[in-house]
């Protein structure tokens, strides 16, 4: 297109078209507030769906089912999947440019770079684009908002910069930039960014609007404060019905409750146990949570539960449940017995790689999907005995969250499609409609009940003769009941902040048909409880169906100080339809371009006596648009020309095989004292001449390898090497001469050099890793790595690893796990030409150091070499207590100083073919082989995420215990 080149493998060319307009618009959009152009065509990368953006290439790192989209700053490139929903496409997509401009005003600035990213607070980047997209009307944002007023937690600029995790940047950042916008202009967003990235936001404000961080805060606190107040009836939340699951018996995230059809179950997902979102079972009249249903399928089976805007599904007698996960880089639906644990079935929808908000039919034999093919959003049934598939709806409309009517002959949804009223008044904003779908004839019926508002969620009464449905109708986010027979339309609910879920289209409301109870979750002190509620605890309120009220939802200020630029051009939504004949398809070919190039210098040093040196290097990191080919060289300089190393390395990633070829040059280099004497002559006299010498040697290493790399899923793959090296020497000998303590002169000699080698590997691994990390360490999962490899050459043997750890988090304890077996085997190893194992290294077998060794009064059997071998085995178990960080988390709350302590027990022993291990405590002679075992206490230290440190104090039994006991230091994560 005119400003951009958008990458897709989409077989619709109409949404690619149509993806095309939206892409100029919001270019023409965000230019007319940063008032800069990007001059190249900005790359724009999409994929079908979200399974398939999750397994990028062109992003580095994993890619989580909350993450909507990314823009990244070497290429600009933006990176995004089509969403269930056009508006929801739409969004992300205005989002993401906006980060585009963002980096491209940065590399562009007289003053600033990339670099200036530190200046900027995550809230003003993320909310900038949240304005700028969204615009002052959100009632996600404004649910926010209502409810800092009613809970007088309304946070100063500072206070989100610090905090972030507990005020949301996207939603904050979003009310800030609304404020600046109605109040001061819009034409102030681009100065205020940009002088931001200069020199903070506090001088930002200072020079444009003439205010301090200080004065600021407090000044967009009384504005919110007062707006909000006026509009609220008044300042005390009242839900309906009796809240079972919040923060003290779950998490503060409870979302997406599933009522049993009986009334006795509620399943949801929540963050109790802190590292992840899971799937819980709870009891829906006490709230006391029964198991962990995401547990019942194999930990491996599953890379993600699809939470974000999915709830699961009840089978009609109440025992079975499914739900949508992410497993193998697909889409699956999931059922399980939630009685006898175990997985019933695992289903693939054939022809529809990406579907959400499953249903299950009163039947008990069908579940409908919306599923997302090509880019349109249709409703399918799925029989689950048979796996046949019917397509129910075929329209270009989004169609989400559908819910069978108790007698099965109605399946009812929302949906953008126009309602006939629409149709008649020529509306711009439809929002979500309620629509039902016979199941007999597929005629689709769409009601007119509160036009341009949301109306989501629906669900059928166990009569089938009303429907329920979450709208933001009144500016809120409350529950309505619509009687089919009448067309009246009730008012549940009062609620001042919402029902609702994490996102705006997230299901937060289920009805069970056998008692119409009614489950839903609650946001409220920026958490999300969960409420169950019967009919009587409603007090119904008939309201007008072609009313609404959105003053709620809309940002203060409500009257402008100046017109605003960025609202009217999110209400002006034609498309510059004219742009398609300029549009051009041509085949993707993969290019390399320079993505990063740093540690760039060279220098030359001289000294006083005659010596010379150069020291530099640099390194490049080329790819093409998707990543999919990558190209890394590296060189470097540090010494003599002899000291000249370098490595280029590409690596082949579009294939579900990834792999990478290698080749390098690296010198190693060590040296030692040396000292000789020299017999000369000397004025007809015989004189002894001191050669004080220094030795220096150099390794080089000169290989070429290739890798591969076979995922089976996020957790598991296969890894497969070979390389082939050269190894080879060359020693300097510098003398310094003196007699009788003069120094006489220098020189230096070529000295006689090891002979060289050469070495052939291979190895063999698979490796599977499900671990949630803490603080310093994995807290909860698994770990594993086993191994096989081949050396053949001037050195002949055969390596085998096996590294399993097991981490069980029981809150706040996390109980870790570790064994590891290294064993090398053949005609080296017997030959005694190897550099023994070593078990005594503070990441295997604490307080068995040399330094313990030479401090220990040896009048035993024991040594350091009982601690060498050919093989090993180690045996670690840990304790760990996460200390001082995050406030649910640790002990002690501290927003930077991240520790953890760790009461740890250590067990190794190494052996040979000659001397074989024996399990006692204590030798019988110097080469008998035992276990070697400390206990102690460590603490590990996040240094801000580049380094842990972990000072620890180990009581080595073998070498006498407490009287032995050390201090050591470790400069590693834990194991």
């Amino acid at each position: 297109t005119p400003n951009y080149e958008i990458y897709h493998y989409l077989k619709n060319d109409s949404l690619r078209d149509v993806i095309a307009l939206s892409a100029e618009k919001w270019y023409d959009r965000h230019y007319q507030v940063f008032r800069d152009s990007i001059k190249k065509r900005n790359p724009i990368l999409f994929y079908n769906n979200h399974a398939d953006f999750q397994q990028t290439t062109a992003i580095s790192g994993s890619i989580g089912v909350g993450t909507g989209g990314v823009t990244e700053a070497l290429k600009n490139r933006v990176v995004m999947p089509i969403t269930e929903t056009w508006s929801q496409t739409d969004h992300v997509l205005g989002h993401e440019l906006v980060h585009a401009f963002q980096f491209n005003s940065l590399i562009e600035g007289d003053s600033t770079s990339l670099n200036s990213v530190r200046n900027l607070p995550l809230w003003m980047v993320e909310g900038m684009a949240e304005y700028l997209s969204l615009g002052t009307y959100d009632y996600q944002t404004a649910m926010w908002m209502r409810d800092a007023v009613i809970n007088d937690n309304f946070p100063t600029l500072e206070d989100m910069t610090y905090y972030p995790n507990k005020y949301f940047p996207y939603r904050w950042g979003h009310a800030f930039w609304s404020f600046i916008g109605r109040t001061f202009g819009d034409s102030l967003i681009n100065p205020i960014f940009k002088e931001t990235a200069k020199r903070g936001y506090d001088m930002a404000l200072r020079r444009h609007i003439g205010l301090d961080e200080k004065s600021f805060s407090s000044l967009w606190k009384s504005v919110y404060f007062d707006y909000f107040k006026n509009i609220m009836p008044d300042s005390v939340e009242d839900p309906s019905g009796t809240r079972i699951l919040f923060e003290r018996n779950a998490g503060e995230i409870n979302i997406s409750p599933a009522v049993s059809p009986d009334g006795r179950y509620v399943a949801f997902y929540s963050e109790k146990d802190l590292f992840s979102i899971d799937l819980f079972l709870a009891h829906a009249t006490s709230g006391k949570i029964i198991r962990r249903l995401s547990s019942v399928v194999h930990e491996n089976e599953i890379d993600a539960l699809n939470f974000i805007e999915s709830a699961g599904t009840w089978s009609p007698d109440s025992r079975q449940f499914a739900f949508v996960a992410f497993s193998k880089g697909k889409n699956k639906l999931l059922i399980i017995d939630v009685f006898d644990e175990k997985l019933v079935k695992e289903i693939s929808i054939p022809g529809v790689p990406s579907f959400n908000y499953p249903a299950w039919s009163s039947d008990g034999r069908s579940i409908i999907v919306s599923g997302l093919v090509n880019g349109v959003n249709d409703l399918y049934i799925v029989d689950i005995i048979t796996n046949q598939v019917t397509q129910m709806t075929n329209d270009p409309w989004c169609n989400i969250h559908p819910a069978w009517s108790p007698n099965g002959e109605y399946v009812v949804y929302s949906t953008d499609k126009p309602s006939p009223r629409d149709l008649i008044n020529n509306s711009k904003s439809i929002g979500y409609n309620i629509a039902t779908l016979s199941t007999v004839d597929k005629v689709v019926t769409v009601y007119d009940i509160f036009p341009g508002a949301d109306n989501l969620n629906p669900m059928f009464s166990g009569d089938n003769k009303h429907i329920y449905f979450l709208s933001n109708s009144d500016g809120y986010r409350n529950l309505f009941k619509f009687n089919k027979e009448t067309n009246e339309t009730y008012r549940l609910t009062r609620i001042l902040t919402g029902i609702s879920g994490m996102t705006p289209l997230a299901p937060a409301m289920s009805v069970a048909h056998e008692n119409d109870e009614i489950c839903y979750s609650h946001f409220y002190k920026s958490k999300y409880s969960i409420y169950t509620a019967d009919t009587i605890d409603f007090k119904p309120v008939k309201v007008d169906p072609y009313f609404v009220d959105f003053y709620a939802s809309i940002l203060p200020p409500l009257n402008r100080s100046v017109e605003g630029l960025v609202d009217k051009n999110l209400a002006n939504n034609n498309y510059p339809k004219h742009l398609i004949d300029s549009f051009k398809t041509i085949s993707f070919k993969p290019k390399f371009k320079l993505d990063y190039i740093s540690n760039i210098g060279m220098g030359v040093s001289t000294n006083a006596y005659g010596g010379t040196g150069m020291a530099g290097g640099v390194e490049m990191l080329f790819s093409d648009i998707t990543g999919s080919n990558m190209f890394y060289t590296g060189l470097a300089l540090n010494g003599e020309v002899y000291d000249f190393g370098g490595q280029l390395t590409y690596l082949q990633q579009k294939k579900y095989i990834s792999w990478g070829v290698t080749a390098s040059h690296i010198p190693y280099s060590f040296g030692q004292y040396g000292y000789d004497t020299l017999h000369r002559t000397m004025d007809g006299q015989q004189v002894i001449i001191e050669d004080f010498q220094i030795i220096y040697y150099r390794m080089f290493e000169t290989s070429f390898g290739g890798m591969t790399y076979f995922p089976l899923s996020q957790t598991q793959r296969f890894e497969v090497g070979a390389s082939m090296a050269r190894y080879y020497y060359r020693v300097d000998v510098y003398s310094n001469y003196y007699l009788n303590g003069y120094y006489l002169g220098a020189d230096r000699n070529k000295g006689d050099s090891p002979p060289g080698f050469w070495l052939q590997r291979t190895n063999l691994a698979y490796v599977f890793d499900n671990s949630d990390f803490g603080l310093a360490s994995p807290m909860r999962g698994n770990r594993a790595r086993i191994q096989a490899d081949r050396t053949l050459g001037d050195y002949n043997y055969w390596g085998g690893l096996i590294d399993i750890r097991k981490y069980i988090f029981v809150k706040p304890l996390s109980f870790a796990m570790r064994g590891i077996y290294y064993g090398r085997f053949g005609t080296s190893i017997a030959d005694n030409i190897l550099y023994p194992l070593y078990i005594g290294y503070p990441w295997y077998v604490r307080g068995y150091d040399s330094n313990a060794f030479m401090d220990y009064n040896q009048t035993g059997n024991v040594n350091i070499n009982q601690l060498t071998g050919n093989q090993m085995a180690i045996v670690n178990f840990e304790i760990r207590l996460p200390f001082t960080g995050p406030e649910r988390l640790t002990v002690f709350k501290s927003g930077a100083f991240f520790t953890e302590l760790a009461l740890f027990a250590d067990a190794g022993i190494a052996w040979t073919k000659e001397y074989k291990p024996t399990l006692k405590w204590t030798p019988d002679n110097i080469n008998q082989r035992i276990p070697f075992v400390s206990t102690g206490l460590s603490l590990r230290i996040n240094l801000f995420g580049m380094l842990v440190l972990e000072p620890y104090y180990a009581i080595p039994f073998q070498l006498g215990g407490f009287k032995s006991a050390n201090w050591g230091i470790n400069f590693l994560p834990g194991w």
